[in-house]
């Protein structure tokens, strides 16, 4: 926003907002987290009031794996490359309040610069794997942001919290760093009384740097227990990885059926990758899924993971394969179902998609001050 839009920032700063974002993908949860974040913000959005406008790249492989196609919140518009993002919605970014682009946007690098450039409202970058996200930045192959592209947005919101935010602002010329985690739909998250099937399942796309602490805290379990249950649903696992046989694969599991793989579960896994245990102060949208859920959720250990849960009340941390098979074979049902109530306690409390509208606003209110 450039300066001399700030007076009309503050004549417009009285809810509701006209807000767009640009984001990866709203309409397919098909091998990414994004879906389920802008489709639990654009909805809490959307309820609260704001006019709300998203705008993705019809890709093909989010064409052919939409679970979502018409989301039901605001108004979800494709379009197919720069030109017709620029012909048929300059408008609408040139008068919104607030225009977010979000990280992994194709070709972000020119849109971000278009927009930051034609927008007479607040400028947004959202980014869901920042650590990812600044690597890419300092070896040149990011393909959506620049360092010099961080100082022109107005706010950067972070999935990354912590110390990540004073380097953004120090390091890299953010304007404002503040932290906009992942976060969960109550109503779509609950404890559900059904048969468990598995004893630990855990959900994810397949991620190189990931897959190591899979394999100790998953798959060494399941070698070493092998009476035991234990699910893997995600996609784009590569054909080499031997599944131990009371392991069971499934490719993908859309958001409507979560619920049901969570509480299917005596335990779910989390495990985070290198550069997110590195940055810390990243929690996964599984913590807040299982969480929600009232499943206890085992977890690799990574700097900060204290300001989100209490680790032996509301979560298990564990780091070796013979950690958590005693967690498996020892804990009794008591003590899982504490840990379970104790954790959907505390993610309804501060982790709910109404909890990260409520940042936003706020975060614009901030600005236009």
């Amino acid at each position: 926003m450039a300066a001399d839009d700030r007076s009309n920032c503050a004549e417009r700063a009285d809810f509701p907002l006209s807000i767009v974002i640009l984001g990866l993908s709203i309409t397919s949860s098909w091998g990414n987290g994004h879906a389920t974040t802008f489709r639990g913000l654009v909805r809490e959005l959307d309820a609260r009031g704001h006019s709300v406008l998203f705008l993705e790249r019809d890709v093909p492989w989010y064409r052919d794996n939409r679970d979502m196609p018409e989301p039901p919140w605001g108004r979800t518009m494709l379009y197919s490359d720069l030109q017709q993002l620029r012909d048929e919605h300059e408008t609408a970014i040139r008068a919104a309040d607030l225009v977010i682009v979000g990280s992994y946007v194709p070709e972000g690098i020119r849109v971000g610069h278009w927009v930051t450039r034609i927008a007479s409202g607040v400028t947004g970058f959202y980014d869901i794997d920042t650590p990812v996200t600044l690597a890419a930045v300092d070896s040149g192959q990011c393909e959506y942001l620049t360092t010099d592209l961080i100082g022109r947005y107005d706010l950067y919101m972070s999935f990354t919290g912590g110390p990540m935010l004073t380097r953004l602002e120090e390091g890299y010329g953010a304007k404002r760093a503040r932290p906009l985690y992942c976060s969960v739909d109550p109503e779509g998250y609950y404890p559900e009384a059904q048969e468990i099937r598995w004893d630990l399942g855990y959900l994810g796309t397949y991620s190189d740097d990931r897959q190591p602490k899979l394999d100790r805290l998953l798959l060494e379990p399941a070698r070493q227990w092998p009476e035991g249950r234990f699910a893997v649903a995600g996609p784009q696992y590569p054909d080499s990885i031997e599944w131990p046989p009371n392991v069971e694969r499934i490719e993908h599991i859309p958001p409507p059926e979560h619920r049901a793989f969570y509480n299917a579960q005596r335990f779910t896994l989390n495990v985070t990758r290198d550069s997110m245990t590195a940055a810390g102060y990243a929690p996964s949208v599984r913590l807040f899924e299982a969480g929600a859920c009232g499943v206890p959720v085992i977890s690799d250990e990574w700097a900060g993971l204290e300001q989100f849960f209490v680790p032996g009340r509301d979560i298990i941390t564990a780091q070796s394969a013979d950690e958590v098979s005693r967690c498996l074979t020892q804990m009794n049902e008591t003590e899982c179902r504490n840990i379970g109530d104790c954790a959907r306690r505390h993610v309804l409390s501060e982790h709910t998609a109404r909890h990260r509208a409520l940042e936003v606003e706020q975060y614009y209110a901030e600005i236009c001050r």
